[in-house]
């Protein structure tokens, strides 16, 4: 029978597809295509008024800027040219030329040095410094030149002030040449009136050769050791890109720019504004049309939830209501509505509905919950009859391995016994091995109650009980393990408490068990570890009682347990170790148990591993009635 196809509530469908995204989109779509397209055109026509004004007033800037710096290096070649054709210096007498060119110095302020070379390349005369000084530079560039010549500009780091060369031939009275006038210019005071200009806060002015080098800036660090061959202020403005782009300046920030030569030289006048601030007016624009476009969204938003309030959110509510009787949920009952309209008898139909609805899962509930019942008990039979197939199972295999075992070990460990008896019997053993002597016919004992054990595992014995006085019993046990303790070259420790109390039970059965986990201790031990065993008096509380009990502690600083095997290493037939058979804590934990104790492990690798029995002082007193289960730390 095919199930009946089933919409999806609407709180699971896409947003886009609901009544009410449609209603919005719609409204929006009418109100906001307007203004989108006006503050489309507004955007596009104040960007391109804003960039033609600024590359207009950095063009004009620039021009100034280089008129200026044009005018005032005419000036400068002027005044060079003008002490060339003074008497004084054409008569060439130091003497004379001497406060001559010191006046000039003091009257114009720009120049660094003014010095008069003859014609055969010495220096006669200079201001501030005397001649005799320029004999030990061989190298100065003050040399006897026929024209009229303008030097690059250079940086003196010492006086942190950028500098270049003007000289102008000196005339003797015949029209031929008797020597050169220098003036060395300094360009503090005219560099810095040319980068003070007023563009904002980001507007800046700068001085640069052909090759894109500074000859100018405001951070003198940058003068001629840094340019901008490689940025797009070059590639923008010296190869006459359109200016109307922005650009990255030698900083990285995108900038609007205009330069122009400086007439007679291979310097180039460099005005730039950083674009965010030329168009900050814009950008208050965009605010006002994101603020006009965020207040139409928020009257949408608003009329759309009004429509909503008469129309969607009723549909959607109804739909929530159906989404829960689908899911049978009918803890919110359908809440009614005061309306007369087509929707007031809607809802009014739906819950009329989940009221029948509920009733039926109520009855059908309580049909499911009687065949769960039966199915659980059903479930519990099955669950009790695969464990006593599993045990039924498990004890036939050892059954079966118990008989090889009793064949291949039983007759030779008779033989053994038989023997040893008779040796016993037909010769004096000397008192020096008699101990030895009971230790192995002991063992052998230990060895053929085990295997009675072993084959009686899954048939339990019933226990003898006697009273056992601990002290001495652990202490008999102790003897029995010495020799190994001795061929390991380990250190027995014991520590059992004077006040020991007598218990109840099985002393074989216990014997067996003790030795069992003493044995693995050594075991687990390498040579030279030390094996402590210790007994006293205790407390073990079960479900708010607490019972008096004895812990006896064995511990060992061998190669501990994984933690992913503690959880195991009391099942049947589990064992870390190659020749082991898995049956040993098996056996030492049913011993336990069947005494009314439980047994706690606390191991770490590398650390050693201490096995806590806790036996009751009275057989009335089980520790273990918290569901039978030992507690493994």
């Amino acid at each position: 029978m095919n199930t009946p196809r089933r919409d999806p509530p609407v709180g699971k469908r896409k947003w886009m597809s609901t009544l009410r995204a449609k209603v919005m989109f719609i409204f929006l779509a009418l109100t906001l295509a307007p203004v989108l397209i006006i503050g489309y055109f507004s955007f596009h026509f104040s960007e391109e008024l804003i960039i033609s004004m600024v590359v207009r007033q950095l063009e004009n800037v620039a021009e100034d800027k280089a008129a200026l710096l044009e005018g005032w290096l005419a000036e400068r070649v002027a005044d060079v040219s003008m002490v060339a054709e003074t008497s004084l210096v054409r008569s060439m007498d130091p003497d004379r030329i001497g406060p001559y060119l010191d006046l000039v110095r003091e009257k114009y302020g720009v120049y660094k040095e003014l010095v008069v070379v003859s014609q055969t390349g010495a220096v006669i005369s200079a201001s501030p410094q005397k001649p005799e000084e320029f004999e030990n530079h061989p190298d100065a560039p003050y040399q006897v030149r026929g024209d009229l010549f303008v030097s690059d500009i250079t940086y003196a780091y010492d006086d942190k002030e950028s500098s270049f060369l003007i000289a102008a031939p000196v005339s003797a009275s015949g029209g031929t040449l008797s020597g050169t006038v220098y003036g060395n210019v300094g360009t503090e005071k005219i560099i810095s009136f040319i980068l003070n200009v007023s563009l904002g806060v980001t507007g800046e002015c700068y001085l640069v050769d052909q090759d894109g080098r500074f000859l100018a800036h405001k951070d003198p660090h940058r003068i001629l050791t840094e340019n901008i061959s490689q940025s797009d202020s070059f590639r923008k403005i010296f190869e006459k890109s359109d200016r109307k782009n922005a650009y990255l300046d030698y900083r990285g920030i995108e900038v609007l720019g205009a330069s122009l030569q400086v007439s007679g030289t291979e310097w180039y006048i460099v005005v730039e504004q950083d674009r965010a601030e030329a168009f900050a007016a814009a950008d208050k624009l965009k605010n006002v049309i994101y603020l006009t476009l965020l207040l139409f969204i928020a009257s949408a938003l608003m009329l759309t939830s009004m429509i909503a309030y008469h129309i969607v959110s009723p549909i959607r509510k109804l739909s929530r209501y159906a989404g829960r009787i689908a899911e049978s949920r009918f803890d919110v009952p359908v809440q009614k509505i005061d309306r007369n309209d087509e929707i007031g008898m809607l809802f009014d139909a739906v819950a009329d509905m989940a009221d029948r609805l509920q009733k039926r899962h109520i009855h059908l509930k309580q049909k499911v919950g009687q065949q769960e019942a039966e199915l659980k008990e059903t479930d519990l039979i099955l669950q009790k009859t695969r464990l006593m197939a599993e045990r039924s199972e498990k004890f036939a295999a050892m059954g079966q391995m118990g008989a090889a075992v009793a064949h291949e070990i039983r007759t030779p460990l008779t033989s053994i016994k038989l023997f040893l008896e008779s040796v016993q019997s037909e010769i004096d053993i000397s008192a020096e091995y008699e101990e030895d002597f009971n230790i192995a016919m002991n063992q052998i004992g230990r060895i053929e109650a085990t295997i009675n054990r072993f084959l009686d595992f899954a048939k339990p014995q019933d226990l003898t009980l006697s009273e056992i006085e601990l002290k001495s019993f652990i202490a008999d046990l102790l003897i029995m393990v010495r020799p190994q303790v001795n061929r390991q070259e380990c250190v027995l420790e014991v520590d059992l408490a004077d006040d020991l109390p007598t218990i109840t039970g099985d002393r074989r059965l216990l014997a067996e068990a003790l030795i069992n986990l003493l044995v693995n201790a050594l075991d687990a031990m390498p040579v030279r570890g030390t094996l402590t065993v210790a007994a006293v008096r205790d407390i073990f509380t079960v479900t708010g009682r607490d019972i008096p009990c004895v812990r006896i502690d064995i511990a060992d600083n061998g190669t501990g347990i994984a933690d992913d095997q503690t959880e195991n290493i009391f099942k049947p037939f589990f064992t870390t170790k190659a020749a082991g058979t898995g049956l040993g804590l098996s056996l030492v934990l049913t011993t336990i148990r069947n005494h009314g104790g439980v047994i706690r492990v606390k191991s770490k690798i590398n650390e050693g591993t201490v096995f806590s029995l806790f036996l009751p002082v009275t057989s009335d007193a089980p520790l273990d009635e918290l569901n039978g289960k030992d507690i493994i730390n």
